[in-house]
């Protein structure tokens, strides 16, 4: 790809050039993980310990009860990875209509009983076993070196430390792990996770087997139960990360990949699928036009996800027939260029997170995801070994229908990493944290250097939207004016944000520039976090 170079946008962020690199939102991570490829490690190894340290250094958005997923390529062919976690063997909608009455549509948002089996771990080991180079104790040296010693606050990551206390502050555990002094530390204070430094030498000394059945899975099950849970150390032994393989949509002459079902990465090929049937390089790349259309896909896109993506066993239709070039270009007609539109679901049958990503010299290239959700998860902190436990088990719905909660399912999921290939060879591994801003960043993005020639650097700092429901979107305040009035005129109810952490999301980028042992990468890292591309 011939790039621009010329960044329009306001960032604070430049493209990095190397032949090995680490790009995440936050530099300690980054530097774990190029650690590593110092060590003789490769890219999935910077990754496990990039993934590691990040529990600990931006603990808002994951942790060591997260789950996570990954898509690699290891110098012949990609690789996907499932490791999200299914409800505990005791949840149905009964359980959660006794606990929580008749009138209850899902479970919880916060508490135990919003937290399903946390499969980030089982990750980090299964990457390990079958890509790694090193020893695995080896990966989680530097986040467990961060946990004892402490390291200081840094802004975006205390401005979102803050802001849910109201509501997390009496989850059990939350106050012991995440209020220092009875309160949330200060940017620039220093912050220890002693309890998690413990937990990851429990994790590290047993290569995982502590966590899923061992003494961190009774110490939960003991946790769980004191405070009205249902997790059972059986539940977690119970657990296996997935290898799976990645779902794609060729677009411009590339091809993008992502996790299958039940992740909600089919979004993003489903609205590039219906662009592919517009001539948007002949629009302005800021333009309303241009911003309009993406918009009315990616919405078109999400009645259908929403409707029918669960996991893919409790599926109604297959991914191939969501995929299909002919219904998504049955989908694009309904597209006004001068009206915004509420859409519904099609039939076609007829036709809270982190992200990070490394690659190195010899070619492997690893796209990695890890999250808690909704900022902190459940709220709840198991206090003898720190593990901060998600609130996937939020996305199950009580109703019938393919999303409803069952023992050992896994629910609708948020978090998705993304691959870039050009006739069956590695191109970028990248992603875009954030709720449903992720397939919307990944839209965004791609379309910003696959069809304007963007530099990765500048697709990531261009102003974004955010599609929330019906006819409302959130802008960015750095967006054109005159493009958010037309974008009103055309009918869609836009909100200015000025957010720099969830509402527009942060996104990591390696574009492999040539023959990785001369040329090797470009790589960017958002301006909305407080994130690293770093390399060598």
């Amino acid at each position: 790809m011939n790039f621009d170079f010329n960044n329009p946008y306001p960032t604070t962020r430049v493209p990095v050039f190397a032949r090995n690199v680490c790009s995440t939102s936050h530099p300690l991570a980054a530097q774990a993980g190029l650690r590593m490829m110092w060590k003789g490690g490769n890219a999935a190894d910077a990754a496990i310990a990039a993934a590691a340290a990040m529990t600990i250094v931006e603990p808002v958005s994951n942790g060591l009860g997260s789950d996570s997923f990954a898509i690699l390529w290891d110098g012949k062919e990609l690789h996907g990875l499932n490791a999200s976690g299914p409800a505990p063997g005791a949840w149905t909608p009964e359980y959660f209509r006794r606990k929580y009455g008749d009138g209850a549509k899902t479970p919880p948002k916060r508490g135990l009983d919003s937290a399903t089996i946390p499969g980030a771990v089982g990750s980090w080991v299964a990457l390990s076993e079958r890509f790694g180079k090193l020893p695995f104790a080896d990966l989680l040296e530097p986040a467990i070196e961060i946990a004892e010693r402490g390291y200081l606050l840094p802004v975006v990551v205390q401005g979102k430390w803050v802001a849910p206390l109201d509501e997390l502050g009496g989850q059990p555990g939350f106050a012991q792990g995440f209020l220092p002094w009875g309160r949330a530390p200060e940017v620039g204070e220093l912050f220890r996770f002693p309890a998690a430094a413990k937990g990851l030498r429990a994790i590290a000394q047993s290569k995982g087997a502590a966590f899923y059945g061992g003494e961190i899975a009774h110490a939960i099950e003991k946790f769980s139960k004191a405070n009205g849970g249902s997790m059972t150390a059986k539940d977690l032994a119970a657990f296996k990360p997935e290898w799976v393989k990645p779902i794609a949509k060729d677009y411009r002459g590339y091809t993008v990949h992502e996790i299958p079902p039940n992740g909600q990465g089919i979004a993003a090929l489903m609205a590039l699928g219906m662009l592919d049937n517009f001539d948007l390089a002949s629009m302005p790349v800021d333009g309303a036009d241009s911003q309009h259309l993406q918009i009315e896909a990616m919405k078109l896109a999400f009645a259908d996800t929403y409707r029918y993506v669960a996991e893919r066993g409790a599926m109604e239709v297959t991914t191939g027939q969501m995929l299909d070039s002919e219904y998504l270009k049955s989908r694009a007609k309904l597209i006004d260029m001068k009206k915004a539109q509420d859409f519904k679901a099609g039939n076609p049958v007829k036709g809270g997170t982190i992200y990070l990503t490394a690659a190195d010299e010899n070619g492997m290239m690893i796209s990695f995801i890890q999250s808690n959700y909704m900022g902190f998860g459940s709220g709840c902190v198991e206090p003898e070994f720190g593990i901060s436990l998600q609130n996937r088990g939020h996305g199950f719905s009580l109703e019938p229908g393919a999303n409803q909660v069952a023992p050992g399912k896994r629910p609708f999921h948020t978090i998705i990493p993304a691959f870039l290939t050009k006739d069956g060879q590695p191109v970028m591994s990248f992603g875009v944290m954030g709720g449903n801003m992720q397939p919307q960043g990944h839209l965004q993005t791609l379309v910003r250097m696959l069809d304007y020639r963007q530099n990765p650097q500048a697709a990531c700092d261009a102003p974004r939207w955010r599609f929330n429901t019906g006819l409302e979107i959130n802008v960015e305040h750095l967006m054109n004016k005159a493009t958010v009035q037309e974008l009103l005129n055309r009918g869609h109810r836009a909100e200015v944000i000025n957010d720099s952490y969830q509402d527009f999301g942060s996104g990591q980028f390696i574009w492999k520039a040539g023959d990785t042992k001369v040329e090797g990468y470009v790589a960017a890292s958002d301006s909305r976090r407080d994130g690293l591309a770093a390399g060598f």
